[in-house]
């Protein structure tokens, strides 16, 4: 469900009208007149919600769900449950970017004011804004916190007490919590990538979720943290990220963790607490890193789990021990054809 502070919902609409809008019929089982509230994660999802299933991986995860209507492709038919109304279609994600864009044909515009400080904008006791900065309706500022020259605050944005936002920072669709420094150029909350392939194209995804930032976290200069596609992207609670460094939708990012500079988080990744990854460290999507774990620059992970209290280097990324070891055999074998 996207949070209404930031999207605005152009439903409820009947199970009927959903179907002319994918070109399907309505299920046998069905009433046509059933209303649907919102589109929702698999998680969230409740009796009036529509949720997408696109693998196998995700429709494990359909048994424990309450939604009263799932988009699923053919191929999966003996997976999804008999529980509920299942819209057959070709591409689900396709169909779900075709439904996204009928509850929220809005979902990648911004509406700017003229002045350039919104008289909607909700400023705290000793806010200090910089010749330059815009911050639009609804946008809230905590006490004694700076915005810089040129950065841009967005409708809705929440953002707490004693922070430091940094020249030309955008900020959009996120809430910030209290003490949080964003250094120069860093940009917040945009649309994640994704995108449903087809004949005609590539059709992008609408981006319905938002970016969480706990307190005390510090953000450099370049970095770019994408909001989530359904759901939440989160940096948690006294996180360093370097410059120059990518983090995808909807990646949970734990508690004091550290991301040197250049380093790239696909989509969904999730680090435990205390997690460091070193310069140039690459992330396939849905990796999942448990606490304390510690990553040598340039290592790759491919999908899959890594163990936390371990440290990592390579690419893929195995036991630093052992990746040193291969490394030194690379070595000889090297010296031993030069001889």
């Amino acid at each position: 469900m996207a949070d209404p502070r930031f999207f605005t919902n152009r439903g409820p609409f009947r199970l009927s009208q959903i179907c002319s809008r994918l070109g399907v019929d309505v299920p046998s089982e069905a009433d046509a007149n059933r209303v649907v509230a919102d589109i929702a994660t698999i998680e969230s999802a409740g009796s009036d919600h529509l949720v997408f299933c696109d693998s196998r991986a995700r429709a494990k995860h359909l048994a424990g769900c309450t939604a009263g209507l799932v988009l699923g492709e053919a191929s999966l038919a003996g997976l999804l449950p008999a529980s509920m109304p299942v819209l057959y279609v070709p591409s689900a994600i396709a169909a779900f970017v075709a439904i996204a864009e009928l509850f929220y044909p809005e979902h990648g515009q911004i509406e700017w004011d003229d002045p350039a400080i919104s008289p909607q904008a909700i400023l705290g006791e000793s806010v200090r804004i910089a010749p330059g900065a815009t911050v639009a309706a609804r946008a809230e500022i905590g006490d004694r916190t700076r915005i810089g020259p040129n950065a841009v605050i967005g409708p809705g944005v929440a953002i707490g007490h004693d922070c430091d936002i940094g020249s030309n920072v955008s900020v959009t669709h996120a809430y910030l919590g209290d003490e949080v420094q964003i250094l120069p150029g860093a940009h917040i909350g945009q649309p994640g990538f994704g995108f449903a392939a087809g004949a005609a194209g590539h059709a992008k995804v609408p981006q319905l979720g938002r970016v969480i930032v706990q307190d005390r976290v510090e953000i450099g200069s370049g970095t770019t943290i994408d909001r989530g596609a359904l759901g939440d992207t989160v940096i948690g609670e006294g996180s360093k990220i370097d410059n120059l460094v990518q983090i995808g939708h909807n990646c949970i990012i734990g508690r004091h963790c550290v991301i040197v500079g250049q380093a790239g988080l696909s989509g969904s990744c999730e680090l435990g607490d205390f997690v460091v990854l070193g310069g140039q460290v690459g992330l396939a999507d849905h990796v999942r890193i448990g606490d304390r774990a510690r990553l040598a620059a340039r290592g790759a992970v491919a999908p899959g789990e890594l163990p936390g209290g371990q440290d990592y280097g390579g690419a893929p990324a195995i036991p630093v021990r052992e990746w040193r070891r291969q490394m030194a055999a690379f070595a000889m074998l090297g010296r031993r054809k030069r001889n």
